[in-house]
């Protein structure tokens, strides 16, 4: 099947190799299955990320219900709304979706930090679960305020805590007297590592400059010029998304920033990238919380049972790539809700309510995750009632020109020393706010 034909089907159809509609449907129909939105953005500004990402996440449920039947038996009803990365549509997208198939919805992923914020009272008055992975607000990793939202496997704050571990270890334990840039998307999602740099910057004793970009970042001649023609850092991070990071490279590079200086957060940092930049991007860095390339299990899995039969939702050739990989992981984290939900509910079709405690109690350690086949894709990730981030790591790729290439270690972002302090104070200063009283996770089973 060529690349525009995939396309072609993927407009038309929203769903895994089929009309998630007719999917829908037919499972009504049979009284059975387990109904799984996919708020996604296949059209709009950002569709060149958005896409890949939700075929990986298409993908996985369909390769479940043609390898394994679906989850315990139970086959997964996949469907598609488009939100277009707009808050709006994807308010519209999780009212029309959320009570649809026998049971409701099982878990929402908005792949948008504003869709996550404008979702969060909603999913809480509905009981429904909302992963927001690499996402949203990193406060929700504290379950006790934030019941229905879970951040796994790692948050902004934790990202941007790990990128300055890595910038230290290449200075050599010290940053004291250096300058760190951030060049951030000004929206919420830009903005959320801001607080924990500024920790950082006191703690250390490097000098942090900010640089916000409006959408869609298009115009950031200035920006570089003042970067790489009168600051100079030593580094610069950047939390990008869109074509506002390709712009970002081929700016840096025309002020002869060097590329291995400059770290993207995961956002900023694939394939859709590098190569719009072009030959420029080489060596580029991007921190990331899976692995890149097509060298892992479960990928032979989804060339096995959907690549060869032309089932997959996207090009063949993404299979691998790194948004892809992310939709995929993704994916994951919801099937592994609902398979640990059957656990102690029965392999039905479960609730939203059931499937957060599934949610819950999920734990993806190395025999889990050898299990799944993603070994060396994924770090270990355990959730627990207070714990909604899991202690997931954040490993560090550089761009060779044709490949992403670890070079890090998976690093452990510093929780215990004050980022699981710093969310439980921002979480309690939102249930003031709100006039939330925190659920006691001792009485939780």
């Amino acid at each position: 099947m060529t690349f525009n034909m995939k396309i072609s089907a993927a407009a038309i159809a929203l769903a895994v190799g089929v009309s998630g509609t007719l999917l829908a449907e037919q499972a009504k129909a049979q009284d059975a299955g387990q109904y799984v939105p996919g708020t996604v953005y296949r059209s709009g500004p950002y569709a060149p990320g958005g896409i890949p990402w939700a075929n990986g996440y298409a993908d996985y449920f369909k390769l479940l219900n043609e390898r394994d039947g679906g989850i315990g038996g139970v086959p997964i009803i996949y469907e598609e709304c488009d939100t277009a990365y707009s808050n709006d549509k994807g308010v519209e997208c999780y009212e029309k979706m959320k009570n649809q198939g026998p049971t409701g919805a099982s878990v929402f992923q908005p792949l948008s930090t504003g869709i996550t914020y404008a979702l969060i009272d909603r999913v809480k008055a509905d009981e429904i679960p909302m992963i927001t992975s690499g996402l949203g607000r990193a406060d929700a990793s504290d379950g006790t305020v934030f019941p229905w939202v879970f951040t796994l496997p790692v948050t902004y704050w934790a990202g941007a805590d790990a990128i300055v571990q890595y910038i230290d270890q290449q200075e050599e334990g010290s940053l004291d007297g250096k300058t760190i840039a951030l060049v951030y998307h000004d929206s919420a999602y830009g903005k959320e590592p801001i607080n924990t740099l500024e920790y950082l910057a006191e703690k250390h004793g490097f000098k942090l400059e900010l640089f916000p970009v409006a959408h869609p970042g298009l115009e950031q001649k200035a920006t570089w010029l003042k970067i790489g023609r009168q600051i100079r850092p030593d580094w610069t991070i950047m939390w990008g998304w869109g074509v506002m990071n390709s712009t970002a490279i081929k700016e840096a590079a025309a002020v002869g920033y060097p590329m291995d200086r400059f770290i993207g957060n995961w956002w900023a940092g694939s394939e859709v990238d590098v190569k719009a930049a072009g030959g420029v991007s080489k060596g580029y860095l991007s921190a990331q919380f899976h692995g890149a390339g097509e060298d892992f299990k479960v990928l032979d899995d989804v060339k096995k049972h959907l690549v060869e039969k032309d089932l997959n939702a996207g090009p063949d050739e993404e299979v691998g790539d790194i948004l892809y990989n992310r939709g995929l992981i993704s994916a994951v984290f919801t099937a592994e809700g609902i398979a640990k939900a059957q656990e102690k509910y029965g392999q039905k079709p479960l609730t939203g309510e059931q499937i957060r405690w599934g949610i819950e109690n999920i734990n993806l350690d190395e025999a889990r995750l050898e299990e799944l086949g993603l070994t060396g894709l994924l770090d270990p990730v355990k959730l627990s009632c207070a714990d909604h981030e899991g202690g997931g790591s954040v490993i560090i790729q550089q761009w060779d020109g044709e490949n992403w290439k670890p070079v890090s270690d998976w690093i452990s972002p510093a929780r215990d020393e004050y980022l699981r302090d710093m969310y439980e104070k921002s979480a309690a200063d939102y249930a003031a706010e709100k006039g939330i009283e925190p659920r006691d996770c001792s009485k939780e089973s």
